[in-house]
């Protein structure tokens, strides 16, 4: 069904204006379908990969191979989510684009935040569910959260989160468990 503004009320939770293809660093987060655990478990404080979470660290790795203009930085897969880091970097040095950059809605920019997560994210359940044999299965959940990296301080506390994150996984409000708890407490 073609998108209608009468009928979809989808908002967008990008800066309107911004050009995400813009060099800069960004903070990224997504979350599995229905936050189900599939990348693994953490035990005693380390991140345990599961095939599937395998799949997922293993396309993250290929983006920059695939992508000149990106560089990778501080990630992490979860069980049920994962953060990441990624820097775009001006690989058209001298040359003047050819192609509008603004990414909207319908219309994708190739080299924005938007095209790669989206394409990083199809090509990690196209490999899943050829694993798990469940072609056309959600793996992931619509969209994904980002944050524009403002300074080094930013990039530098965000770089802590992400590396303490597998540590903090009992109190993390993504972990099952956790909220679990929160309701067995409030009943």
């Amino acid at each position: 069904m073609k998108y209608n503004p009468a009928i979809h009320h989808r908002r967008s939770i990008r800066i309107k204006g911004y050009d995400y293809s813009q060099e800069g660093a960004y903070f990224v987060t997504i979350c599995t379908h229905d936050r189900e655990s599939v990348f693994g478990k953490i035990e005693n404080k380390i991140m345990r990969l599961s095939q599937i979470g395998e799949i997922v660290s293993e396309e993250w790795l290929r983006t920059p191979e695939i992508r000149p203009n990106v560089v990778l930085d501080e990630f992490v897969v979860m069980p049920n989510h994962f953060h990441g880091i990624i820097i775009l970097i001006n690989s058209r040095r001298g040359t003047s684009r050819r192609a509008p950059t603004m990414e909207r809605f319908g219309k994708p920019t190739s080299d924005s935040i938007p095209t790669i997560m989206r394409l990083f994210k199809s090509a990690a359940t196209t490999r899943i569910n050829e694993l798990r044999k469940t072609p056309g299965s959600p793996v992931w959940q619509r969209g994904f959260y980002e944050h524009i990296i403002r300074d080094e301080d930013d990039l530098n506390r965000i770089r802590r989160y992400i590396q303490d994150n597998v540590l903090k996984w009992a109190y993390d409000d993504e972990n099952p468990n956790h909220l679990e708890s929160n309701r067995s407490a409030t009943e």
